[in-house]
């Protein structure tokens, strides 16, 4: 009974958004290392895409422990959300709206943007999931899903698709910053003699994993990779 009451305080909610953001990063960061593949060829790139499907045989069978990761991972984003958006309405109705006014006038700039950028960063999960999951757009839908270096070829060619991209991915630039470092506070992990230690691991998290998924679209709009 007492497990099940953690979440209902504000240090539980605190901890359940540090959990479910490290293994956000976790995803994040893997998710950005395997795009990289692209830059050796469709060959491997379509390679390491069936690679995720296969992985876990014969344990698993085809696209099981695929669809376990993307359970855990929406459940922890969904966890993030929730957690967030109560903890929120927790401090506007402790304070009152001049108080949380003032707040964020002294915030800085990560912080400040948090909350614009959590639902940059969600719009934009929907809109590429849409697009080399589902294959619902009209970029990737001509394409079979077979070749997901085509899709990702054709969606980047799109001006418009790959600002979105990079802009979303700058929002999640400032979100890991903020994150990170909010991450070990909460936890429990960071005081004086290693504050100066997570800060600089979270400007690496924050500068490391975007730069890694901004050069696909830019290598894409350039024509470093093509068809």
């Amino acid at each position: 009974m007492q497990v099940l009451a953690i979440p209902r305080s504000t240090i539980g909610r605190k901890a359940l958004m540090a959990v479910t953001g490290l293994v956000w990063i976790g995803f994040v960061a893997m998710h950005m290392w395997g795009n990289l593949h692209i830059f050796q060829g469709a060959e491997s790139f379509n390679h390491y895409a069936e690679f995720l499907r296969e992985v876990g045989d014969p344990l698993f069978s085809y696209g099981q422990l695929l669809m376990l990761l993307r359970i855990v991972t929406v459940t922890s984003i969904l966890l993030h959300v929730w957690a967030a958006y109560t903890l929120y309405q927790m401090a506007r109705h402790a304070h009152g709206s001049s108080y949380a006014v003032k707040r964020v006038v002294q915030a800085n700039y990560a912080t400040r943007f948090m909350r614009i950028g959590g639902v940059v960063i969600i719009f934009f999960l929907l809109f590429h999931l849409a697009q080399f999951t589902w294959v619902a757009l009209p970029e990737t839908a001509l394409t079979p899903r077979i070749d997901p270096y085509a899709n990702v070829i054709t969606a980047f060619q799109n001006p418009a698709i790959s600002i979105f991209y990079i802009i979303a991915v700058a929002a999640l630039g400032l979100h890991l910053y903020h994150g990170v470092w909010s991450m070990f506070q909460t936890l429990g992990l960071n005081n004086r003699s290693w504050d100066g230690f997570f800060r600089g691991l979270a400007v690496i998290v924050a500068i490391v994993i975007p730069v890694g998924f901004i050069t696909v679209p830019v290598a894409v709009l350039l024509g470093f990779l093509t068809l």
